[in-house]
């Protein structure tokens, strides 16, 4: 017994597997969310058979918003949706409409916390990036996804595509739950040499390679040969389960020994136990391979490393004919090393990757052009949008390099150019002196906001700005950057300090020392400031060139 109520008037009861059917003739329906009620259990039935279940916070009343259910697949089909554990005055059933547009959707990608520059899903929750690819002219982002709900759960993979990595247009989603599980993290390939045998009359598939999260948990393909519409492979799982935490598995091919390979994270059991007497964890990255995506065989394992591994090789920028192997996790930070196509070798200890807030899962995009020849990534930009029909979004899409240090080559980021197109308004200086008191942007005011310096810090004990109330300001005694608190080391470069700074409605990117300085944060500026500033302290900073632009929005 949950709870007891003593009351003069009756509560409404709860009834049991409600239903309503639906004769399918248009795109979507639209079914009412209110944020914080009981989540219900819907049973979608066509033809007698089950083809989805998820949970969502039916709205008995009036909606927050409206996450639909695209039910193209059935159309001129009846269609039954159950719902179990209804309130009997409820009118949750009676709202849904069926239509070819989302339901209160007028102002779509318009929302007061509507990332403007940073993608992020129309409706409901995203995560990890997935599945990310150049296929058939196109840059592919696949994303988890829960379109029923402003929080996780109901894992889906959501699907968008660009022309040049800033103009999104999301197409639904293209991985649903089933027998299975729920669809986790993976990756994408195109199969060039047709080793699936997926492909069609000359067109090589697009292959999808994905953890379903059931028990036990699974790895899984699906694949396209139009980049839209995918078919889950009957021979589904390829690879079984391993241990219990299996997933997130990073696919690419292997020219050398002409292989598919495979890193996959595997939490494996381990003989030592924490303070509380419970077994730890033995996070690994699995390396298996295989010739045509479907059967595959376990190599070798890299130790402690969490969750969705990307891999891949980079040159070393300044050096002939070299080049290092990556490994990454998804907290960002990697090793460097060589592989011979079996085991990956690391030469570095694990070093750190992003040096700010929420960051996580990123993947580079495989495929990519030859003529093109950037490693470009993307992460989860953990930044919360309260009050919308959608939460979170994915980072600025960042070119990867290796540059060489005193350390040795490291890992660089920097946003890729085409973010650039963007730019509405400028404000461009030459070489400058800045002493304390000086601000040649005094008089700029902007919402949307992109920042490039190069300076010397001369006798200056802090250069910075300050942006709609973020502060991003740079310690010349200690080469670190400070971002809204955030300390992270920023060695000059050359004697020079470079940064770029990019402000969005609900997220602040900055980088510093050419990229080897990554510092992502959550931001929500307040609305009535537009305000830009820069300064320095403490002494005289020569700045070669100070560039700030007001941005259009890629919407």
């Amino acid at each position: 017994m949950d709870e007891i109520v003593l009351s003069d008037t009756r509560q409404p009861g709860l009834l049991l597997y409600q239903a309503r059917e639906f004769s399918i003739e248009k795109h979507y329906l639209n079914l009412p969310v209110k944020q914080g009620v009981a989540k219900r259990n819907v049973t979608v039935i066509v033809g007698g058979h089950t083809i989805r279940t998820f949970e969502i916070e039916l709205a008995d009343g009036p909606p927050d918003w409206w996450a639909v259910l695209d039910v193209r697949p059935w159309h001129g089909e009846k269609l039954t949706l159950q719902v179990d554990r209804l309130p009997e005055d409820s009118d949750a059933l009676k709202a849904i409409e069926q239509g070819d547009s989302i339901k209160g959707a007028r102002n779509l990608y318009r929302e007061a916390l509507r990332p403007q520059f940073h993608f992020s899903s129309r409706c409901g929750w995203n995560n990890d990036p997935n599945g990310l690819v150049f296929y058939r002219g196109d840059y592919h982002l696949f994303y988890q996804h829960n379109p029923y709900g402003w929080n996780w759960g109901n894992m889906h993979w959501g699907h968008a595509v660009s022309k040049d990595l800033v103009h999104w247009a999301e197409l639904g989603d293209a991985l649903a739950p089933d027998e299975f599980g729920p669809m986790f993290s993976g990756s994408a390939v195109v199969d060039w040499k047709n080793s699936s045998g997926f492909g069609k009359n000359g067109e090589p598939p697009l292959v999808l390679v994905y953890t379903a999260a059931g028990n036990p948990t699974v790895q899984c393909i699906a694949y396209s040969t139009d980049g839209r519409t995918f078919t889950k492979y009957a021979g589904n799982p390829v690879v079984k389960q391993i241990a219990g935490g299996n997933r997130d598995p990073k696919v690419i091919w292997y020219e050398p020994a002409h292989r598919w390979v495979m890193a996959l994270y595997v939490e494996m059991p381990s003989t030592t136990k924490d303070a509380n007497g419970r077994p730890e964890a033995n996070h690994t990255i699995q390396f298996l391979s295989s010739s045509d995506l479907k059967d595959w065989t376990v190599m070798s394992q890299a130790e402690d490393f969490f969750e969705c591994p990307d891999f891949y090789k980079l040159p070393v920028e300044g050096e002939a004919n070299s080049g290092r192997w990556v490994l990454t996790a998804a907290s960002s930070e990697y090793e460097l090393g060589s592989f011979d196509g079996t085991i990956f070798t690391a030469e570095t200890p694990k070093l750190p990757g992003h040096q700010g807030d929420g960051f996580y899962a990123a993947q580079t995009f495989s495929d990519v052009p030859a003529n093109d020849g950037r490693r470009i990534e993307m992460g989860w930009l953990q930044a919360p949008s309260p009050g919308m029909a959608f939460n979170q979004a994915m980072s600025l899409p960042l070119e990867l390099k290796l540059l060489s240090t005193p350390d040795g080559p490291r890992l660089a980021r920097l946003p890729v150019k085409e973010i650039e197109s963007l730019r509405a308004r400028a404000y461009r200086y030459g070489a400058l002196s800045l002493k304390p008191g000086d601000d040649p942007l005094a008089r700029m005011r902007g919402e949307l906001i992109e920042i490039r310096a190069d300076f010397e810090p001369g006798d200056a004990e802090e250069i910075g700005f300050h942006v709609r109330g973020a502060s991003i300001v740079y310690n010349a005694k200690n080469q670190e950057i400070i971002v809204n608190g955030r300390h992270a080391p920023a060695p000059l470069r050359d004697g020079r300090q470079r940064l770029v700074v990019y402000l969005d409605r609900t997220a602040l990117e900055v980088f510093a020392s050419d990229g080897l300085t990554y510092v992502p944060k959550p931001f929500i500026a307040k609305t009535e400031d537009r305000s830009v500033e820069v300064f320095a302290a403490g002494g005289s900073a020569r700045f070669r060139f100070l560039e700030v632009y007001e941005l259009k929005s890629a919407w």
